[in-house]
């Protein structure tokens, strides 16, 4: 009974660090009240319907409230509290019951967190405990190995690779004679193994038990695989990375060459170990969000997709989209504007810059190719367009004002970058890129998302 308390204590404790590291601004309160004690040493954490800031949760009999007041949880949210709840109770299960822990001190290897992110991806090893001993976590394993491998370097640059685990149905039966290795951290022990698959266009290609079955160049088994159009914009660099998980069930786990783990399902990037801590994507919600605020799908697409690939390639840039074209004067100097009246009576060497304007005055955004909008965006200062993406500006200083005040504090600290995306969203919307690798997404001075 007193190991019972104990665990029970330790694992509420679990449970609230769990949450409180994938949901940093959340809150997570006792409600005090007893759920029904079921008999045995069961556990429970199912999460019942949303509300508009909270979820409710039940954990070993006790009732909890998770609350968020900036935004609503999101379904792919709610998918990972449940995934969190599925990992601590095969582990307080296993933690009172001898037998099944001698088969499962698998499920006590690495950390936590990245327990919880496998589960989110995979939740099948963990639907049984019974049967977990059976179900390796093949997904738990490629991550150990790309946590591995992103700790070696070969001649003084880091290791990229990575893996494309196939849907569990998938199981490919080797060679007569030959045994395959489970994709596992004992394969970083191989000395040539970082420079056999480089994570960009070519990775292991991993079956339904996990074993390493061949080497694949990725655009080609995208191509042989004649996937679907992908449903939303994600960095050009990993196209065939999505493109190789739509609607096939299976997942693409990579170490990127800046050091960053990246999860590909459904068609999509859905996880990034980025800057020491994972993170949700959650694209679908963020490209919704984002959407809805330009008012224009195909302006949308470009711009997001544009941002992506400047943080994968870690250039800084802002994009501006203005509710009033007519505001630009307040946020742009004059000599930065395309159509700035004086242009024409200027010689050309007056303003190196100003002379070429001419060559985007007056066109569309979405007339430009995205390499010719990444140029242009990787240039120094922001890019200006209005709300049917007419190019206003580019490479503009913005003028840092707010004239109702003090800029709001959901972004209290930043770059100068960060503070001319805020004080920009006053006159409509901006997109930050970091050069550390994160899109910002900022509206009426107000932060709305990270990815």
């Amino acid at each position: 009974m007193n190991g019972s308390r104990f665990g029970g204590a330790l694992y509420s404790d679990l449970l609230a660090h769990g949450l409180s590291y994938f949901f940093p601004s959340a809150r997570i309160q006792s409600d005090g009240g007893i759920s029904s004690i079921r008999t045995g040493l069961v556990c429970d954490c199912d999460v019942k319907p949303m509300h508009r800031d909270h979820v409710m949760l039940e954990w070993l009999g006790q009732n909890y409230t998770l609350r968020r007041e900036e935004r609503p949880f999101t379904e792919a949210e709610r998918r990972l509290i449940r995934a969190i709840g599925r990992v601590l109770t095969a582990r307080y299960e296993a933690l009172f019951n001898p037998d099944i822990a001698a088969r499962n001190f698998h499920l006590f290897r690495g950390l936590p967190e990245d327990r919880y992110v496998s589960a989110f991806l995979d939740p099948a090893p963990y639907e049984s405990l019974e049967t977990l001993a059976g179900k390796q976590d093949r997904v738990a394993d490629a991550i150990e190995v790309l946590r591995s491998s992103a700790l070696t370097t070969h001649e003084n640059r880091r290791v990229s690779t990575g893996a494309l685990l196939l849907h569990k149905g998938s199981v490919t039966p080797p060679p007569a004679g030959i045994q395959a290795l489970r994709y596992s951290s004992a394969l970083t022990s191989i000395r040539s193994f970082s420079r056999l698959c480089d994570g960009i266009s070519t990775v292991a290609l991993v079956d339904g038990r996990g074993h390493w079955i061949d080497i694949i160049d990725l655009e080609q088994w995208s191509e042989t695989a004649q996937a679907a159009a992908l449903p939303l914009p994600g960095p050009s660099a990993y196209r065939a990375h999505c493109q190789a998980t739509l609607g096939n069930g299976s997942l693409c786990l990579v170490l990127t060459p800046n050091g960053e783990i990246r999860a590909f399902a459904r068609g999509l990037q859905v996880l990034s170990f980025l800057n020491g801590r994972w993170r949700l994507t959650d694209l679908e919600w963020k490209y919704r969000c984002w959407a809805e605020a330009v008012g224009d799908e195909e302006l949308a697409r470009l711009v997001l997709q544009v941002a992506l690939d400047l943080a994968d390639s870690r250039r800084g840039g802002l994009f501006v989209i203005l509710d009033d074209p007519r505001s630009v004067t307040s946020l742009v100097s004059p000599g930065d504007l395309l159509a700035h009246a004086e242009l024409a009576t200027q010689a050309l060497s007056a303003d190196a810059k100003a002379g070429v304007y001419y060559l985007l005055n007056g066109r569309r955004t979405t007339d430009l190719r995205p390499a010719v909008l990444r140029t242009l965006a990787a240039i120094d200062g922001g890019i200006v367009l209005d709300r049917e993406g007419k190019l206003l500006a580019f490479g503009a200083i913005l003028r840092h004002h707010n004239e109702g005040g003090a800029l709001h504090d959901s972004f209290p600290q930043g770059g100068g970058r960060s503070v001319a995306a805020v004080s920009a969203s006053t006159y409509g919307l901006a997109l930050k890129i970091s050069e550390d690798g994160i899109v910002s997404f900022f509206k009426r001075g107000n932060w709305i998302w990270d990815v």
